[in-house]
């Protein structure tokens, strides 16, 4: 017998075996499944958000990626940023890291320095913008000014940032700091900056708006 049909028969024969195992997928474990499913969540914002004179693990943005399980939360808040600085960052962050839902927390800096509101107002929209545009469902956490910076000011803050949920189809919390504000024993000395028992307030006051922008994200 010629040796060379039985190597041709073998040869045929590994290659249909080849094909078979080629054919056959190792299915995802539910770790890995659930991980491509998982929503992200930005935090954009100033220290009130970036935890300033606390560990991270007591501020709010870390309380609520306890909370949220598998969504995977991002903070890419930075001390005494302004809106402007904001701005100029946020088109590379975007690329960088696309959320499924942003959440804008800055103005709080601008007001402080004196900045024009309607200067503010422009760079807000514009960041709002960006982030719709890149995919991402919004979310704005007002701010207001210390009391004696006058109550035209903050009225003024308040009307603004409504106005701009309103253009922008943005989820709003219209003061994140509202459920303590009025209360000393909650800020450190600076008078300025929430201390670590009032961070899971923030939290319960801004979380029901960053969960229902999930519900409508991708």
């Amino acid at each position: 017998m010629s040796l060379i049909p039985i190597r041709s028969r073998l040869f045929v024969l590994g290659l249909l075996v080849l094909g078979v195992l080629a054919g056959l997928q190792v299915p995802a474990t539910a770790s890995e499944a659930t991980a491509s499913k998982a929503k992200t969540v930005m935090i954009y914002g100033d220290s009130l958000s970036a935890a300033y004179g606390l560990s991270v693990r007591e501020g709010w943005v870390h309380l609520l990626s306890e909370e949220m399980g598998q969504v995977r939360v991002i903070n890419r808040s930075l001390s005494g940023e302004t809106t402007y600085g904001g701005l100029q960052r946020l088109e590379r962050i975007l690329r960088q890291q696309p959320p499924d839902v942003f959440v804008l927390a800055l103005g709080a800096n601008d007001g402080l320095r004196g900045l024009p509101m309607q200067k503010t107002e422009e760079n807000l929209r514009a960041m709002l913008q960006l982030a719709r545009a890149a995919g991402a469902k919004t979310v704005i956490l007002g701010i207001q000014l210390p009391p004696n910076f006058g109550a035209h000011l903050n009225r003024g803050y308040e009307d603004m940032f409504r106005r701009l949920a309103r253009q922008t189809q943005s989820g709003l919390v219209p003061f994140m700091l509202e459920s303590f504000a009025l209360d000393t024993r909650y800020f450190q000395a600076d008078r300025i900056h929430p201390t670590a028992e009032a961070q899971p307030l923030i939290l319960k006051t801004v979380r029901p708006a960053i969960v229902a922008a999930l519900q409508k994200a991708r």
